[in-house]
C-alpha cells in the first residue's frame, strides 16, 4: 500500500515546532511563527481534515454512510479518552503542584479551576465548554470530527458548492463578531458561566472553514481528482510576490510598524483572511517546489507525523512539566532547558515508535487494495510552513 511520506514527515515537522515554541525554553522564541502570518496551527487542522475527507468519503463510498458515522463516532471517542487523560493529569497532579508552590504560570493555566473549584471546573471541561490553554486544540479537532459526518452526508447529497459557501460565510460572520453573539445568547439563554477567555483561544466559528475546505480537498484526492499541480503552477506568480512580502512584515510587526485597524485581518485565533491568503500562498510554493520537502522524508519526522496525536498529547505532557520546573521565572534556563529539550523529544520519538504502526494501518485500510493517489495529482503540504504558538 503506497503511502505519501512526505505528508506524514510535514505532520511530524509541525510537531516538532509545536514543541519547541510550547516548551518554555529560549527556543520557543525563534520558533513562534517564524515563516510569516502562518502557523502549524493551520496546518495541523488542514491536514487532518484531509486525511479524514479521504479516509472515511472511501469508507463511505465502500460500506455505506451509516458505517462511516460509526467509524467516526468511534474515533471520536478514543480521541476524548485522550483528552480526558490530559484533563485528569491537569487537574490531579498540576493542581496540587500549581496550589503548592512558587509557579504563576502553571497556576495561570489553571486559574478558572481555581475559581470556581474543581466540581464546575471537571463538569465544564466534560462537556468540552471549559478549555485550559494547551488542552483546546484536541477539543477543536474533536468538535469538527463530530462535525464531519454532518459535512460528507450534506455534500454527498447537495454537493460541495452550497457547503463551502455556507461554511465561508461563517468564517465571515466570525470576522465581525459571531463568536461573541453566540458567546452572549448561550449566557442569557442557558445560564454559561465560563467566561470566553477560558473556552479555548481558537474561534471554532472562524477555524471551521479550515476544517471543512480540507474535508473537501480529500474526498476530491479520494476521487483522483485533485489537481494541485495545475493550482500551485496558475498562482505561482502572485505567491511569489505574497510570501516574501509578508514574511518581512511579520518580523517588521512591533519594530517599526504596527498593523493599526487591520491587526483582526492578520489575526491568528479568528484565522484573519491575510493568514489564509499566506498559508495558501505558501502550500503553492511547496507544492511547485516539491524538492524543498523531500528532505523532511526522515523516520523519525514520519513516525512523529503517523501517531501526530498521541504525540501531540505528549507533548503537552512535556509542557506541564516544563512550567513545573521553570517556578517563577519567565522560562526554563541553563542546562535545565537543555534537558527538557532533550527528554521532550525522546518522549515523542518513544510515543511514535509505540502508535505510529497502528495508526498507519488505520489510516491504510479503508483503501485497501486501492492506489492512494496518482503521481500526477500530488497532495499540497502547506504544514511545513510554519508552526503555532497556542500561548
Amino acid at each position: 500500500m503506497e503511502r505519501r511520506l512526505e505528508l506524514d514527515a510535514a505532520r511530524g515537522f509541525m510537531l516538532v515546532w509545536i514543541t519547541l515554541t510550547h516548551l518554555p525554553t529560549i527556543a520557543s522564541v525563534v520558533a513562534n511563527q517564524p515563516f510569516g502570518f502562518v502557523s502549524a496551527a493551520e496546518g495541523f487542522i488542514f491536514l487532518s481534515a484531509l486525511f479524514s475527507g479521504r479516509i472515511y468519503f472511501r469508507i463511505a463510498q465502500r460500506d455505506g454512510y451509516p458505517a462511516m458515522r460509526s467509524r467516526l463516532w468511534m474515533r471520536t471517542l478514543r480521541l476524548y479518552a485522550y483528552h480526558a487523560a490530559l484533563l485528569c493529569f491537569a487537574f490531579v497532579v498540576d493542581v496540587r503542584l500549581a496550589a503548592h508552590g512558587n509557579r504563576p504560570g502553571l497556576h495561570n493555566l489553571l486559574d478558572f479551576y481555581f475559581a470556581v473549584g474543581p466540581k464546575q471546573a471537571i463538569i465544564d471541561a466534560a462537556l468540552l465548554i471549559y478549555r485550559p490553554p494547551l488542552l483546546d486544540i484536541l477539543p477543536m479537532y474533536i468538535l469538527f470530527l463530530l462535525l464531519t459526518p454532518v459535512v460528507l452526508t450534506l455534500a454527498s447529497r447537495i454537493g460541495w458548492k452550497p457547503v463551502l459557501a455556507v461554511s465561508f460565510l461563517v468564517w465571515l460572520a466570525a470576522q465581525f463578531g459571531l463568536r461573541v453573539a453566540a458567546y452572549n445568547l448561550l449566557v442569557h439563554t442557558f445560564g454559561l458561566q465560563v467566561p470566553l477567555n477560558e473556552m479555548g483561544s481558537f474561534d471554532l466559528w472562524a477555524w471551521q472553514f479550515l476544517w471543512v475546505t480540507g474535508l473537501y480537498c480529500g474526498v476530491r484526492w479520494a476521487k483522483k481528482d485533485l489537481p494541485v499541480q495545475a493550482w500551485a503552477k496558475r498562482v505561482l506568480v502572485p505567491a511569489v510576490v505574497i510570501v516574501p512580502v509578508l514574511l518581512a512584515l511579520r518580523h517588521a510587526v512591533g519594530h517599526g510598524i504596527e498593523l493599526g485597524i487591520w491587526e483582526v485581518s492578520f489575526d491568528k485565533w479568528h484565522l484573519g483572511g491575510v493568514r489564509l491568503i499566506d498559508f495558501a500562498a505558501l502550500a503553492a510554493l511547496l507544492i511547485r517546489f516539491q524538492s524543498v520537502v523531500k528532505p523532511l522524508v526522515v523516520r523519525p519526522l514520519v513516525l512523529l507525523g503517523q501517531a501526530s496525536l498521541q504525540v501531540f498529547c505528549a507533548h503537552v505532557l512535556f509542557c506541564f512539566l516544563g512550567l513545573t520546573i521553570m517556578g517563577d521565572a519567565s522560562r526554563v534556563g541553563g542546562w535545565q532547558q537543555v534537558a527538557l529539550l532533550a527528554a521532550a523529544f525522546s518522549g515523542l520519538l518513544l510515543t511514535a515508535k509505540v502508535f505510529a504502526r497502528s495508526e498507519a494501518k488505520t489510516e491504510a485500510r479503508p483503501d485497501a487494495g486501492l492506489t492512494l493517489i496518482s503521481s500526477r495529482n500530488t497532495v499540497p503540504v502547506p504544514a511545513v510552513s510554519s508552526v503555532a504558538k497556542v500561548r
